[in-house]
């Protein structure tokens, strides 16, 4: 399975270091990217392995709230999808 991620931000440096600083925390959480494209300064998307469901759906309604204060996100999308 994996994951799709749209994130709307304020400033795309400021995502990327709080993103990066994060790692971690997702991969303890059953996330695992495996890529990230920015699409302007504002809109950043990111697919993700998940190798956990329950933990990454755990993580993102809960601990991901920390991430998106300190990485200026302003509103977000994720879809579990898989291989048709």
């Amino acid at each position: 399975m994996q994951m799709i991620a749209h994130y709307k931000i304020n400033d795309f440096n400021t995502f990327k270091t709080a993103f990066d600083n994060d790692a971690e925390d997702r991969g303890n959480n059953g996330l695992s990217l495996l890529q990230l494209w920015r699409g302007d300064n504002s809109n950043a998307w990111a697919l993700f392995q998940v190798n956990n469901p329950k933990a990454a759906r755990d993580y993102l309604d809960g601990a991901a709230g920390v991430f998106d204060s300190q990485a200026g996100v302003t509103g977000t999308e994720f879809h579990m999808v898989e291989t048709a």
